[in-house]
């Protein structure tokens, strides 16, 4: 093997990044900078939500990249193309038709995006034995997610300070929760008086430090409050006037044969016979909230507009700002006053605050630089990866490939796939190794912020952000990456079943909170903790056997077809999860998540595994 010096080290890590980086820029930043240059929910919903097409569909295109060139010209390739992408993007942000253009981009990054992660994965699989297969794949599993996190965390700093830095001076709103102050602020405030302006425009709030009480107020009170202040927001023109899908939706409410027929009758035998007996009571318990009103100093020149975005800046996630969150001042609606509503998460009883920003900067300039770095970013991991990609033996293009042999080829992969050895027990395997787990993510958060009355534990949004965004990605992490060391000292067959079992029996921690509804946060830190750590550590096995399965003389193609089954095994228990767990109560479905372990046992119990497969060998 050419290059066979070269540590895993200096590959690994930074192409996972350049794997991780594209995903998150299409399905998550994507929607923030929508949002922050004015598109409504609605479109934003639509249009980026088909982005993830190209994700679902590769594996159909996946043999192209086993049979034409090398896996590695299709990584560099990709990366160059990927930095052309999110380059148009830049460049096409502060024009008229931005959104068509930039919409046209980002298809092009996500199936570029798509085809990287086809290549990517069969080159890791091809540069490394399968000793250093199961030793690393914990540390691409983590740089992958720090991927993740740098896309949501650094690049959105990013275009934050250039707006800040590019706009007039920031907007500071402190709201101060706290049971000692006065039950409702659900009065609109008058507009601050501000002496007019025509340079330097600022925006000045009638009150920067705002008390709100704990207590709370009634849905019914808050929903016409908003309403109220919304119309308001809207015949000034500081927001616009859309009718929302949801809107449309509600006005449908006839039931469809499926649910008469099916869902219907079947949910009443399930709730009748295994539904948790627990008399809910229905609150008419919400938030308080308090507005603010907002003005601008001066009137903008003629044509021109100032636009405050506000988001949080810290503190307590329990404060939301949950209307206003994108103010339009132009030259004919300066003089009017704008307003932002607060509210505080139902069940925070304590002292707390947070401080939101508002930021009325060049918005376009902003995201255009931010986009314009992450390019540059990937035109340096094309470069860089052209020279520190090992060159494996295995990693050749097909010669003399004609239109009919490429067709030919084609048909062979997916026909290869299905008359492997175990096939149907593989096939088996992938679609349910995740079966508990696919239904239990869907509902670990609706649990933690659920009352106490219907079963969850009644965290406040705030805990749940610091349970999962600390203690749980520490445990995921720690997991995947033990993984894969002890994975690479024993192979995959001897800690098959550990790994497995740690998944699975891990579990039942959500069962015990359940059953406890226990208000110790260090009790609950610490069944997320275990949880998360028994899922990343089992996860390794699911992505070695994949690998294993995969190994062959088309295990691009073949693997890139195993995660279209990791989807499909992921998306159909999701889909009736929820459904289940309303007739169920909550410790009811979390004891049906456990009788699902079962299905998965049963799968690994009939797999084949080769006892040297991904153990350390002596050389």
């Amino acid at each position: 093997m050419k290059g066979k010096n070269k540590s895993p080290w200096a590959w690994i890590p930074s192409l996972y990044l350049a794997e991780g980086l594209p995903y998150v820029a299409v399905m998550t930043i994507s929607v923030i900078m929508y949002k922050r240059l004015g598109i409504s929910n609605t479109d934003i919903a639509l249009y980026t939500s088909w982005l993830y097409l190209p994700w679902v569909i590769k594996p159909f295109w996946s043999p192209f990249v086993d049979l034409l060139k090398t896996k590695r010209w299709w990584i560099v390739t990709m990366q160059l193309l990927i930095g052309a992408g999110l380059a148009g993007i830049a460049f096409t942000i502060p024009l008229p038709f931005f959104f068509q253009a930039t919409l046209a981009f980002f298809w092009l990054l996500a199936f570029s995006s798509a085809t990287h992660d086809i290549a990517a994965d069969g080159f890791y699989m091809l540069g490394l034995d399968t000793n250093q297969q199961a030793m690393y794949v914990g540390i691409r599993s983590t740089f992958y997610r720090i991927a993740t996190i740098m896309g949501q965390g650094v690049l959105i700093i990013l275009a934050g300070f250039l707006e800040s830095s590019s706009g007039s001076e920031p907007l500071r709103i402190q709201v101060d929760a706290s049971p000692q102050y006065t039950q409702s602020s659900l009065y609109i405030p008058q507009a601050p008086s501000v002496a007019s302006s025509g340079k330097d425009l600022h925006f000045v709030a009638d009150n920067e430090i705002v008390h709100i009480g704990t207590q709370g107020v009634s849905q019914e009170s808050v929903q016409l409050f908003l309403q109220e202040i919304r119309e308001l927001n809207q015949q000034n023109g500081f927001i616009p006037v859309e009718q929302t899908a949801a809107a449309i939706a509600s006005q449908q409410t006839e039931e469809g044969w499926w649910s008469q027929s099916v869902s219907a009758p079947l949910g009443n035998w399930i709730q009748r016979h295994f539904g948790e007996k627990r008399e809910a009571t229905v609150s008419d318990h919400a938030g308080n909230v308090t507005a603010v009103a907002i003005r601008l100093s001066g009137k903008p020149e003629e044509g021109k507009e100032r636009i405050l975005n506000t988001t949080m800046n810290r503190g307590d996630r329990s404060i939301s700002l949950i209307h206003g969150e994108r103010l339009v001042f132009n030259e004919s609606n300066w003089d009017q006053p704008a307003y932002m509503v607060f509210q505080i998460d139902p069940k925070l009883t304590t002292t707390s605050n947070a401080e939101f920003k508002g930021l009325s900067g060049n918005i376009p300039f902003a995201w255009s630089i931010t986009f314009f770095v992450l390019a540059g970013l990937f035109f340096f991991f094309s470069f860089y990866h052209r020279f520190s990609l090992p060159r494996p033996d295995s990693d050749q293009s097909h010669s003399s490939l004609s239109a009919s042999s490429i067709f030919r080829e084609f048909s062979a992969t997916f026909v290869s796939f299905f008359q492997k050895p175990q096939a149907a027990v593989a096939i088996f395997f992938m679609l349910t190794y995740r079966f508990s787990e696919a239904q239990l993510v869907k509902l670990i958060n609706p649990f933690l912020l659920d009352s106490k009355d219907v079963g969850g534990l009644g965290l406040t949004t705030g805990q749940v952000g610091l349970v999962y965004g600390t203690m749980g990605i520490l445990g995921l992490t720690v997991g995947g990456i033990l993984g894969g060391i002890v994975a690479a000292k024993g192979g995959l067959k001897k800690w098959l079943w550990p790994m497995a079992l740690s998944m699975l029996l891990t579990s039942a921690t959500f069962l015990y909170l359940a059953y406890t509804q226990t208000d110790s946060m260090l009790l609950i830190n610490l069944c997320v903790v275990l949880e998360q750590f028994g899922y990343g550590f089992g996860f390794t096995a699911y992505m070695l056997y994949l690998m294993y399965y995969s190994d062959g003389e088309q295990k691009t193609a073949h693997y890139a077809i195993c995660t279209g089954f990791m989807a499909l095994g992921m998306m159909i228990p999701g889909m009736f999860a929820g459904w289940l767990q309303e007739l169920l109560g909550y410790y009811n479905f979390f004891v049906w998540i456990m009788l699902c372990s079962v299905i998965p046992a049963i799968a690994v119990a009939l797999l084949k595994i080769d006892p040297n497969y991904g153990k350390a060998t002596n050389k």
